[in-house]
């Protein structure tokens, strides 16, 4: 199930990339392969902007190549199909989250969890060895797999519904796995941010109870009477903390910054499970006391995007419950803007580009 670019190259592509550390996006020229007899050809509708894009675009981890065209949470309208394509046909819309390959022959392949195989393949190069390169969805097309698109609902915004191929799969996948997705029981849910307030509205789909953990006071009004959260914690108070402990079944930590763990171990019941979605410093070990979870028998985990099959199980739930992130909607000469705002988290809760409109001129 290879997804990288190493056919042909025959296809032109436009699209904007980084082409220093300094993360500024510019006007790129590019092309993709030929459509294979297993791949769609997709005309980009929009393209969500994700906070690992960000981190790319200015090597903040330190091994990003340039030229880099980011994005992968893309929607599309499917333009060509290989003659052995059976998911898709032509005009149907399919979108492309984190992964476009994998080895398809290891455990977690066989699991249908394409994202944690060994070889997995992302869709702009990211952990990928020196021979493989790979453009995102900051482009006009994009030429994947079938195996790696999923169907798009119909009835779901395109824009709405771009971040859900990132940010959606990431807290829907735990959320299942952990058993944190029942009807009653309580949840909380750490950081109201883009992971967070999706978090919420599928836990709330799933007839969860929800309490929103949080820092700022000022987003209680929001998660309550907008996002339909039960309850909101500030978490440095102390009072409030302090009543909540022992009444919750799970809790999706969303946040990167950070934070003490021992004060949301607390808040669990007996069982409870405390999952971690954010890295928050990955040269720092997180300080933990080990009691807590003794004298509870209670677990922390962790969790990233989701498999193939789940993600168009995602996807199909977000239709079934009409659910879309909240975005604000940019134009692609808007993007480094939107990228500097991003990273004073200034935006509700996620930037979506608008591509069809952004590259009806020429660059």
């Amino acid at each position: 199930m290879s997804g990288y670019q190493d056919e042909e190259q025959t296809q032109k592509a436009f699209g904007w990339a980084a082409t220093d550390s300094s993360g500024f996006l510019s006007p790129f020229h590019f092309t993709r392969r030929a459509n294979g007899d297993e791949d769609i050809t997709m005309k980009i509708l929009c393209c969500g902007i994700c906070h690992s894009d960000l981190h790319m675009t200015k090597n903040e981890h330190g091994f990003t190549r340039y030229p880099l065209v980011p994005g992968h949470e893309i929607v599309g309208v499917v333009t060509q199909v290989g003659c052995k394509v059976e998911k898709f046909k032509v005009g149907d819309k399919a979108a492309v989250g984190c992964a476009i390959g994998s080895c398809g022959k290891c455990n977690s392949c066989q699991d249908d969890l394409e994202n944690y195989c060994p070889e997995m393949i992302s869709t702009y190069t990211f952990f990928e060895p020196e021979e493989i390169i790979n453009y995102g969805g900051y482009s006009d097309i994009f030429v994947v797999n079938e195996h790696f698109a999923v169907r798009f609902p119909d009835n779901l915004s395109p824009k709405g519904g771009a971040p859900l191929l990132c940010a959606g799969i990431t807290v829907y996948s735990p959320m299942k796995y952990y058993g944190l997705s029942e009807a009653g029981k309580h949840l909380g849910v750490v950081g109201l941010g883009g992971l967070g307030h999706i978090a919420v509205k599928f836990a709330k789909s799933f007839g969860m109870k929800v309490t929103v953990i949080s820092t700022s006071p000022s987003k209680k009004e929001e998660a309550i009477h907008q996002l339909g959260a039960n309850s909101f914690l500030v978490s440095h108070d102390a009072e409030q903390m302090k009543a909540a402990v022992g009444t919750m079944d799970g809790i999706v930590d969303t946040v990167s910054v950070p934070h003490s763990l021992n004060s949301l171990i607390d808040l669990l019941k007996r069982d409870g499970k405390l999952v971690m979605l954010g890295a928050p410093d990955l040269e720092k070990p997180v300080e933990l006391s080990v009691m807590p979870l003794l004298l509870g028998r209670k677990l922390i985990g962790g969790s990233i995007t989701g498999g193939m099959k789940e993600t168009q199980e995602m996807m199909d739930f977000a239709g079934k419950h009409n659910i879309t992130a909240a975005v604000e909607v940019i134009s692609m000469d808007y993007v480094n803007t939107a990228m500097e705002r991003l990273a004073k988290g200034d935006v509700r809760y996620r930037f979506v580009i608008d591509i069809q409109n952004s590259f009806t001129t020429a660059y």
